[in-house]
Formats: structure tokens, C-alpha cells, sequence
């Protein structure tokens, strides 16, 4: 049996988990290019064979092409996966727009943002595909390190499309292996707001660590998290049974505890004294549940739904409500029945 050609990935977007991305791709015998913002990071990068700005220490494979040039990129791409903050995401996909006139093999475009537009509340994939209509759109998400994927440590995602077509299956038999395996979904709004969910959870739990509330605080903390991600999300049109899944529950466990996690590392400077607008100021790296948590809070608002957790970190890093208020707010609720749990009676 003949292997199948390796299909064509453009990675737009050279963050350290764009650049991982495509590291695994390149490793898998993909063709793969990764994009810049700046041409002189793609210089750098190629001459290096190194992420030196947001991922030192693991070198590129040689078959990855780094460029700054979106058009030639996206020529003969077959899939294209935008790896950017979502603030940036609509500027991305204007441009990709303009270039993909000239790009005629575009079967998918996958998004690996983890936040919503701010003034909208849209989605990544709903951004993706108001601005290119009709390219199929997916979301790649879970509980995965950019740099532990990069060096080839096992790790399991999910791959969220809208039209689930037989061309799915290829990406995600070109995108699994050994070290990274693909599930699919056809939830794109519970992965996504899963993806978005759990990096606000994260603040809080990092909130705990730098609060020293102590394993018990954090336990119960993040499985009343898990509670509210449920209903938030089924009451945005989500499935339930996509957040117990690895975009979901993974993802939330994953960010919560890893030391590598920006969003639990920001709440964590919080718990221990730091105020917010130093520890943004001047920051290279995205803390994606900061505006995250702005977007949420007013969606939940507006359509009446009930999220305490988010609204107190919404008040710590907005309203500036100390951390040990906020606490005493959530301790001091009325009491009531635990009647939510994660798997329905027989």
C-alpha cells in the first residue's frame, strides 16, 4: 500500500505554538511553511533554525520554510492554520483573503486561537468565516505545552470543523502520530468555548497558587469551574458533553497546573501582590484570558446567563477587587445542592 502525498500546511502566525505546530507537521513529512508579521524574524528564524523569540532551544526541522511573505505561502496550501492572539485574528484574515485569490487548493482553514473578538463576542471560526465565506472552517485545541509538543512528547487534540467532508480525515491522518494524535469533532462552538473558558479559570487557579488557598481551595475551585464551563457553554449553544472532552476538561486541567501556563502564571503575580496594569505593560506574550474574560463576562451578561467564577475574575482584573474579596463573594453564596455532575444517571 502506497503512502499518501503529504498535503500542503501554511502556519500563519510564528508564536511559540504556531512555530510548534508546524515543527510537528515538518517532522510528520508534511510540506510545511510558517509565517511572519515581521520579515526580520523570518531571517532570523531561518538563519537560526530556532525560535529564539518565543521558542529557544528547539531547533526547526530543515524541511520547514519560514517567510514573511503570506501570498507566495498560502499559493499551493491545502490547509492553512492561523496561530495568532485573537485581537489579531480579523487582520490576519483579511489579509489571507486578499492573498488566497491567487490560492486555488484551500480546502480548510483551521484556527488555533484560544479567545473571542472583544467588541463582537464572535468566535475565531465565526471571525474566519464572516471574513473568507465559504472555505471550510475548523478549530485545533487541547490540553497541549507549545514547547512539549515541539520536542515531540506525547500529547492528544481535537480538530473541530463546521462541514465535516472526507477531506477532514486527511488532515487528521497527516496531522497524528506517534507523539500528537487527532480526534474530530463536529462541536466547533464547545471547543471554542471551551478553548476560551479555561484560560480564565486558569487566572483564578493561578489566583489560589499565588494566594497560598492551598490544594483544597484550588480543587474545589476548579470543579465548580468545570460546573459553570458546562452551563456557559450549553447556554451558548455548545454540546455538554464536548467540555468534558479534551477541549474542555483537558485543557482546563492542563492550563490550571502547568508552570508553563501564561494565564495561571498572570494570576499568580495577582494572588501575590502584583497589581494588573504592571504585569501588562511592556509584556512580549499574549495573556489571552485577560480580554478573554472581558468578552465572556459581557456575553454572559447580556444574555442573562449565570457565571460567578468568571464575574469575579472579571471584577480582580477590571473593577480592581482584591483576590481575598472576591474569595469571601464566592464562600458566602447562598448555599445550595451540588446537582450538577459530569455523567447523567442510567
Amino acid at each position: 500500500m502506497t503512502e499518501p502525498r503529504p498535503l500542503k500546511f501554511t502556519i500563519v502566525g510564528a508564536g511559540a505554538w504556531g512555530t510548534a505546530v508546524a515543527a510537528h507537521l515538518a517532522r510528520r513529512g508534511q510540506t510545511v511553511s510558517l509565517v511572519t508579521r515581521r520579515p526580520e524574524h523570518a531571517v532570523a528564524m531561518q538563519l537560526a533554525r530556532e525560535n529564539r523569540d518565543y521558542l529557544p532551544g528547539i531547533k526547526l526541522p530543515e524541511a520547514l520554510v519560514v517567510t514573511s511573505d503570506l501570498r507566495a505561502a498560502l499559493l499551493d496550501t491545502n490547509i492553512a492554520l492561523i496561530a495568532s492572539p485573537s485581537h489579531a485574528l480579523r487582520t490576519w484574515c483579511e489579509q489571507m483573503r486578499d492573498a488566497l485569490a491567487d490560492a486555488t487548493r484551500l480546502q480548510l482553514c483551521i484556527s488555533l486561537v484560544k479567545g473571542l473578538e472583544i467588541d463582537t463576542h464572535l468566535r475565531p471560526s465565526e471571525v474566519m468565516a464572516q471574513v473568507m465565506p465559504g472555505v471550510n472552517i475548523g478549530t485545533l485545541t487541547g490540553p497541549t505545552n507549545a514547547a512539549e509538543v515541539a520536542r515531540g512528547l506525547p500529547a492528544a487534540m481535537v480538530l473541530a470543523v463546521a462541514r465535516n467532508e472526507p477531506f477532514v480525515e486527511q488532515v487528521q491522518s497527516a496531522m497524528s502520530g506517534t507523539s500528537l494524535r487527532i480526534y474530530t469533532s463536529d462541536d466547533l462552538a464547545g471547543a471554542e468555548y471551551g478553548a476560551c473558558l479555561k484560560n480564565i479559570y486558569a487566572i483564578a487557579a493561578g489566583m489560589c497558587d499565588g494566594s497560598k488557598l492551598g490544594d483544597n481551595a484550588k480543587s474545589a475551585m476548579l470543579t465548580r469551574a468545570l460546573t459553570e464551563m458546562v452551563r456557559v457553554g450549553e447556554a451558548l449553544g455548545a454540546k455538554k458533553d464536548t467540555f468534558y472532552g479534551l477541549s474542555g476538561f483537558g485543557d482546563l486541567v492542563a492550563t490550571c497546573h502547568g508552570p508553563w501556563s501564561r494565564n495561571r502564571e498572570f494570576g499568580q503575580k495577582i494572588g501575590e501582590g502584583s497589581s494588573v496594569d504592571e504585569l501588562l505593560a511592556g509584556r512580549k506574550t499574549v495573556v489571552e484570558g485577560y480580554r478573554t474574560t472581558k468578552a465572556l463576562h459581557d456575553l454572559c451578561l447580556a444574555k442573562g446567563i449565570s457565571a460567578p467564577i468568571l464575574g469575579e475574575v472579571y471584577a480582580i482584573l477590571y473593577e480592581g477587587k482584591k483576590p481575598n474579596d472576591a474569595l469571601m463573594s464566592l464562600m458566602t453564596r447562598e448555599l445550595k445542592r451540588e446537582t450538577h455532575a459530569p455523567f447523567p444517571k442510567k
